[in-house]
């Protein structure tokens, strides 16, 4: 095993070496109303074209392109009403030239017309009964349409055969409404990678105990967790352990035997109990990938390898272990879980915005400022930097996202366009 104190890399290289991870093995079938947040394990195509046949966008009259053209307020065009479209079932008369139907939304075009004038551009003269059994009249025309206009073509939203959902999507409620329309009432889904979360540090007290001078309650467990949990992982709490190499060990190979990645925050810096390094080299068939990551805060993480699982150390202070998991531990438990691209897209800021005020920066690192995000009509949004050392936690609250500031600038100046990471 080769280790390395502080021997910082950058971001980009922490995230091309947790690539290295293979997601975990394992599909279930689930159902539609528990899709969302899962991650598809199969390809899904269409069995037939959505929709099956055009339908109008609108309400309003069916027609015949071609019947329309020259139409205007001043100089409409008169169409004779064929009938009435319902909205389910596909019509029994067709249009010849000159003639329309009344149609509402989602109804089936008849054949012959390829586009719908919205109700508001016509004018009803004549009121009368049509051979086909539905309303019939003089309809006035005060707009020309394209062929196509107000229409959903046949198989426009998905032609037959073609990719729905592919494997690797994290699934929407947009893609569960897709399935639905196609008919499907489950999806295989990608197994939730189990993950191990504990905290190390003997100042370390559970939460629920009174506070007492000189310790801390343990915030990293719960937040660590449910970071783990909103990027697809089914956590798995080892408590707290002392600050004793023996005991990080124990812990660390039940936590390893049991799931399928360790999160560990705490004994990452240089120092005489930061264990956790020491502790890893312990194992034969151990590896540090990582020791030290060029960004503020966050400068002591690990990355680490045990037989094919990865071990992911975090600051303890509790701010910075949270910057450390939004920005590489998400992106490495949703590529776990089988989501396509989720490194890449971990890496990519959601959104620009403009800094209200200067941020200062270290320069050599890659700086995650706290910001608070204001609306503006018509321009990027103002991010307000939030002062104050990066273990607060009122900061992190007040914040929206991180503006990131390249590891090679000395910081970022008023008026400057930023990347944002929303938290």
């Amino acid at each position: 095993m080769q280790g390395g104190f502080f021997r910082v890399v950058g971001r980009a290289r922490v995230l091309e070496l947790a690539a290295g991870f293979a997601p975990v093995a394992g599909a279930e079938r689930v159902g539609l109303e528990e899709c969302v947040g899962r991650v598809a394990a199969e390809d899904v195509r269409g069995p037939e074209a959505l929709p099956l046949a055009a339908r109008s966008s609108m309400d309003g009259f069916a027609v015949r392109a071609a019947d329309t053209f020259g139409a205007a307020e001043a100089e409409p065009q008169y169409l004779e009403c064929a009938g009435a479209v319902g909205v389910s079932g596909f019509p029994a008369f067709s249009l010849t030239p000159g003639r329309c139907a009344r149609i509402p939304t989602g109804g089936c075009l008849p054949a012959g017309a390829d586009a719908v004038v919205m109700v508001e551009h016509t004018g009803e003269l004549v009121r009368g009964i049509a051979g086909t059994g539905g309303p019939a009249g003089t309809i006035e025309v005060r707009r020309a349409v394209a062929p196509g206009e107000n229409v959903m073509e046949r198989g426009e939203d998905l032609a037959e055969g073609a990719l729905a959902v592919p494997a690797g999507r994290r699934l929407r409620v947009a893609d569960a409404g897709l399935l639905a329309a196609l008919g499907r009432e489950s999806v295989l889904a990608a197994a939730r990678p189990r993950v191990a979360v504990l905290s190390t540090g003997d100042e370390l007290t559970p939460r629920g105990a009174p506070p007492e001078p000189g310790r801390v309650r343990d915030v990293n467990s719960l937040t660590v967790a449910l970071l783990a949990r909103r990027a697809g992982a089914e956590p798995v709490s080892f408590g707290i352990v002392r600050d004793d190499r023996e005991a990080l060990a124990e812990t660390l190979d039940a936590a390893w035997r049991e799931c399928d990645a360790v999160l560990l925050s705490g004994g990452s810096s240089v120092g005489a109990r930061d264990l956790a390094v020491r502790a890893l080299e312990g194992f034969a068939d151990a590896e540090i990938l990582v020791h030290g990551v060029s960004m503020s805060p966050g400068k002591p993480a690990i990355l680490a390898r045990r037989g094919d699982r990865p071990v992911l150390g975090l600051p303890g202070q509790v701010g910075a272990a949270l910057v450390v998991m939004r920005v590489l531990g998400v992106p490495l438990l949703r590529h776990l879980g089988g989501e396509a691209g989720a490194l890449e897209h971990g890496a990519r800021p959601e959104l620009r915005a403009v800094l209200a005020r200067n941020a200062a920066a270290r320069q050599g690192r890659e700086e995650f400022v706290r910001v608070r995000l204001e609306a503006r009509p018509g321009g990027l949004p103002l991010a307000h930097p939030l002062p104050g050392p990066s273990g607060l936690l009122r900061t992190l609250v007040a914040a929206d996202g991180l503006a990131v500031i390249p590891a090679g600038d000395e910081g970022a100046y008023a008026g400057q366009e930023v990347d944002v990471l929303l938290l």
